[in-house]
């Protein structure tokens, strides 16, 4: 059974409020779980590849996740403030607000998947030798 989320009587700017909440939960959960993720491929790239440039970049693109991570809980908590909107500019503040950080967060995304992608093609490439 699902939850619902929106309901006919809330106005607009209560859903988008919603709407984007939901979004950033869906953002940090990411975030967390690509933290997990280097934290094997830098297991992965000592116990196998030994390339001191790949590993410099791990630990950048871990500092930077944990970076995002925090300006997106950061965010959350500064997200509550929208609730108390009530003219156009404040609304248009919040979602402009919202709109910076969703690409933050997918341009981070794209570094990290190339980042991993090159992990992945290293660790193949080895294991044809």
């Amino acid at each position: 059974m699902s939850t619902r989320l929106f309901y006919e009587h809330e106005s607009d700017s209560r859903i988008m409020f919603k709407k984007d909440k939901k979004e950033l939960e869906g953002w940090t959960e990411s975030l967390e779980y690509i933290n997990q993720e280097l934290d094997f491929l830098i297991d992965i790239e000592n116990l196998m590849l030994n390339d001191a440039n790949l590993y410099a970049q791990l630990l950048a693109m871990r500092r930077e996740n944990t970076l995002k991570s925090g300006a997106m809980y950061r965010y959350e908590t500064a997200m509550r403030n929208a609730k108390e909107c009530d003219d156009m500019a404040c609304d248009a503040f919040y979602l402009n607000n919202h709109e910076k950080h969703r690409n933050l967060y997918l341009e981070h995304l794209r570094n990290y998947r190339a980042l991993k992608g090159k992990v992945l093609s290293k660790i193949l490439l080895n294991a044809k030798r």
